[in-house]
């Protein structure tokens, strides 16, 4: 199930990754020694029950958190030797991320929050509105841009988040329960979004999930159970 592809085709390798948290006797180990390698170009789900170690692995892979042990190689760079700095660098420039709450901004229109964190990242006018309209276009929102959060449904608001995080044209998207909050109508019509971002744009997304109807749409399911990746029929 879980056999390495050729390494110079990935994106993302974890070798014996472990996540504790707390020190001695009271330290709680959340990952155990997990292995994982990711082509360039896939869709993968981690799918397990809540306190599996899901949400603690995307923050990994992401660059948020440090393993315990092991290393996390993102093109072939080490980033679990990398600097706080280096690390905000890379989220910024490489990564999308993609969290179960849109988290947007209430009073900014989809545009403006689309647009919002292209300006901090200090992108030109020009190349902003360029990338925000593709982006909102991806998701098919292009007619919604002026709507604020509290005009749109759920799923229209989680697909401006989803634009939000692919405006910059990341290489990898992360998603963590980027369906949990949405009917499962809503819900498939997201996962089409991340399909067609892999299909068309040759992005990499790798997200977590507990809802079994998702599972046909990826490439590839990784089941993790108490901190560990174990084989699914």
């Amino acid at each position: 199930m879980h056999n390495s592809p050729n390494s110079q085709t990935d994106l993302i390798k974890a070798t014996h990754v472990t996540r504790s948290f707390g020190h001695g006797p009271g330290a709680v180990s959340v990952l155990k020694g997990v292995n994982l390698s990711v082509p360039s170009g896939s869709f993968i789900a981690f799918r397990g029950r809540s306190g599996s170690g899901k949400t603690t692995l995307i923050n990994l892979l992401g660059a948020l958190d440090k393993p315990t042990e092991g290393s996390i190689l993102f093109a072939g760079q080490e980033i679990t030797k990398y600097s706080d700095r280096e690390r905000d660098e890379l989220r910024r420039t490489k990564f999308g991320l993609i969290f179960q709450s849109s988290a947007l901004l209430p009073m900014m229109s989809a545009y403006e929050n689309v647009d919002f964190t292209l300006r901090i990242a200090g992108i030109s006018k020009q190349d902003r509105d360029i990338a925000v309209l593709r982006a909102l276009e991806h998701v098919g929102l292009k007619s919604r841009m002026h709507h604020r959060p509290f005009e749109m449904s759920g799923g229209e608001q989680q697909r401006t988040a989803i634009a939000r995080a692919i405006a910059h044209n990341p290489t990898l998207l992360l998603a963590d329960e980027p369906t949990a909050e949405l009917d499962s109508r809503t819900g498939l019509q997201i996962m089409k979004v991340f399909r067609d971002l892999v299909r068309l744009e040759g992005m990499t997304v790798i997200l977590t999930t507990h809802d079994p109807t998702m599972m046909d749409l990826v490439d590839q399911v990784y089941e993790l159970e108490d901190g560990q990746f174990v084989e699914t029929q």
